[in-house]
């Protein structure tokens, strides 16, 4: 459709009739499958014309039957045909200003290899046994969260992995996987770890893997949306048949929840990998996207297009998808990519939603975009607008990302763990949990002058995600002539800061056994940017396990520790501004807090980022120590009586009285 007809229609799209009229709400959106009829609705306002055209195959053959479609409310069409049609394809025909198009439908809840038609399924059917009744693992609120981001195809496709289902959903249902030292490998490594919930990489149905080619070396990261309500097929043991990944995917969920661990998807509603050629758009043309008073797409996400989270229909699929993949397939917390070109009312409402499944379902994003965009401001679901949002949306906190290791945009910048002066504030800001905090100097905080989370939960901790380097690789950029030994700690630093900071702490899949993405064999230059690098750059290298069986171990005790005191985990920001006090004792690169609560008695956590040991003052008393050096946990490492305690150089010091 020619630019000048997109914008005539796109000026429509906002007038109070055009709303009135076309907003619907009814919950049976695409296919809706009995054995005795499967009737079709498809939102397409601006439809002259809507047919839909069944299939015997999800990839070949002609249509076998056309069903014209009757204009029916709110901007709906409507079909039903009687008799048992589960597993047959079907794709929507739609007309608009005379030029027909054909189209998956959107709410498709399964699809042929490669998406390209959508597939009629009784999806109680694709349930394995017990999944209806099964129960989720324990979790009591967010700030327990202990989140691992994974890509789906990283955890098995090494041959260290010992996994039979190489890059596949059935990966996470093996047990008793070994590397070629004989140590855990798969599902009984993650649940040895710790964690309590894995954050899966986009595994909806992306473009940018040809399905039919699944032998031939193909990657990519999945933030290139086709079809949202869908699990990606190169993934599944079978992208041909469209109830295969439905099933193996619900396989992989229930294995992890019976080991103990919750699952997060990572959706990306914020563009889509076609623009005009979109299912979306082609539709209902130039009405899901935001335009540029020219027409075109704009392109906050930088990556073509645009969605617009504002309309009433877009923001409707938005909160249907979530709710449907929480009810459907028992996910358990959602990452929104390039949250903040949401609107703040879609969130919210998103969240509201949410909250009517399971309330314990989290929700947290990227609190920035990737361009600008036409939405104001003020509209955004950005993170200097958190506290506008729901207290159950969170932001990932860039701030303390970057203070703890140096900016992801400038691989020789240092952070507090790497050796640059100045950073206290910026690291107290990160352990106060990103809200007001008396003992926290704004004015020295990087990227920022002033609190951004009402709550702590509503922060995300991290420094190390899929995004830039690994932690290992920045530490080995930005500190080249410093030795293997103080990397490594300044690596179990970064973790301590992260694991005894207020708010959810997240790391990246391997962080904890010094992942790294290496170019070349001199270990001189890594991928930054690895979303379509080869399985020998992306996967995770289980050897390394054992190598760096220390570092897991000191991961493993800090995760056990932060467990064990509630201390660490305040929910509410009034628990924090009684309870944390940050101690000033002006010494440089050293950061002090005390805790104290009735459970836990009182905390004393130290970060010494100097290159040498520092005898810091403490609160007087008779204090067991849980971390110190390359070691922590449960258990007590050494007594100190005193009003100070020598800390080692580039480590963390934990103690309790």
């Amino acid at each position: 459709m020619e630019k000048n007809k997109i914008t005539e229609f796109y000026s429509r799209f906002s007038e109070p009739e055009f709303i009135e009229t076309n907003y619907y709400q009814g919950n049976d959106l695409g296919s809706v499958w009995t054995k005795e009829e499967t009737r079709f609705r498809v939102w397409a306002p601006t439809a002259e014309q809507v047919t839909v055209y069944l299939y015997r195959s999800g990839e070949l053959g002609d249509c076998f039957l056309n069903l014209s479609m009757s204009k029916d409310r709110k901007g709906t069409w409507l079909a039903a045909v009687e008799g048992d049609w589960n597993g047959t394809y079907y794709t929507y025909g739609v007309t608009v200003d005379g030029e027909t198009k054909e189209a998956v439908d959107p709410y498709a809840k399964a699809v042929g290899v490669n998406g390209n038609r959508g597939m009629v399924i009784d999806l109680l059917a694709t349930n394995p046994e017990g999944f209806t009744l099964e129960q989720k693992p324990f979790f009591a609120q967010a700030a327990d969260a202990i989140i691992y981001e994974l890509h789906v195809r990283d955890f098995s496709s090494d041959q260290s992995s010992g996994i039979r289902n190489k890059g596949k959903y059935l990966a996470f249902t093996e047990k008793g996987t070994t590397n070629y030292h004989g140590d855990r490998t798969g599902v009984d490594y993650l649940k040895k770890l710790g964690i309590t919930h894995i954050h899966l990489l986009p595994s909806f149905d992306f473009m940018t893997v040809d399905e039919t080619r699944l032998s031939e070396e193909q990657y990519n990261w999945g933030y290139d949306p086709q079809n949202y309500n869908v699990p990606e097929g190169s993934y599944s043991t079978d992208p041909y048949n469209g109830k295969v990944r439905v099933r193996e995917f619900k396989q992989m969920v229930q294995s992890l929840h019976q080991n103990g661990l919750r699952v997060i998807m990572d959706v990306v509603y914020n563009h889509t990998m076609e623009s005009n050629e979109s299912n979306f758009n082609r539709i209902v043309p130039g009405y899901y996207y935001r335009l540029t008073q020219d027409g075109s797409f704009s392109n906050a996400s930088g990556c073509g297009n645009e969605t617009a989270s504002e309309r009433l229909m877009m923001r409707k699929f938005m909160v249907d998808s979530v709710v449907y993949w929480a009810k459907e397939y028992h996910i358990d917390g959602f990452r929104f990519d390039l949250m903040g070109i949401h609107d703040i009312q879609t969130m919210n409402e998103i969240r509201q939603a949410l909250n009517e499944v399971d309330p314990s379902i989290l929700v947290y994003g990227e609190g920035w975009t990737g361009g600008m965009s036409p939405l104001p401001e003020w509209k955004r679901a950005l993170k200097d607008n958190v506290k506008n949002m729901n207290p159950g949306i969170a932001a990932f906190n860039d701030n303390l990302r970057d203070a703890v290791k140096g900016s992801v945009f400038h691989n020789s910048d240092r952070g507090f763990v790497s050796g640059r002066d100045g950073l206290e504030e910026s690291i107290e800001f990160g352990v106060a949990g990103s809200i007001w905090n008396e003992g926290v100097d704004y004015g020295r905080v990087l990227y920022t002058n002033s609190p951004w989370a009402v709550e702590p939960t509503q922060t995300i901790n991290y420094t190390s995600a899929h995004d830039n380097l690994t932690l290992w690789d920045k530490l080995s950029l930005s500190n080249p002539d410093d030795s293997r030994e103080n990397r490594i700690r300044m690596n179990l630093l970064a973790a301590a800061i992260i694991l005894t900071s207020q708010g959810i702490p997240f790391f990246q899949a391997g962080e904890e056994f010094l992942r790294s993405k290496p170019l070349n064999e001199e270990g001189t230059a890594f991928d930054e940017n690895s979303y379509r690098s080869p399985d020998a750059v992306n996967s995770l290298k289980w050897n390394d396990t054992t190598t760096n069986k220390e570092v897991i171990n000191y991961y493993k005790g800090l995760i056990a520790f932060r467990k064990a005191h509630s201390a660490l985990r305040m929910s509410k920001a009034e628990d924090v501004r009684m309870k944390l006090k940050l101690m000033d004792w002006s010494q440089p690169n050293v950061v002090t807090f005390t805790i104290v609560n009735d459970i836990d008695g009182m905390l004393c956590v130290i970060y010494n980022a100097n290159r040498e040991a520092r005898t810091v003052h403490i609160p007087e008393g008779e204090w067991k120590v849980y971390v110190k050096g390359n070691q922590a946990g449960t258990e007590v490492i050494e007594f100190i009586v005193g009003e100070e305690v020598s800390v080692e150089a580039i480590s963390a010091m934990v103690l309790i009285k």
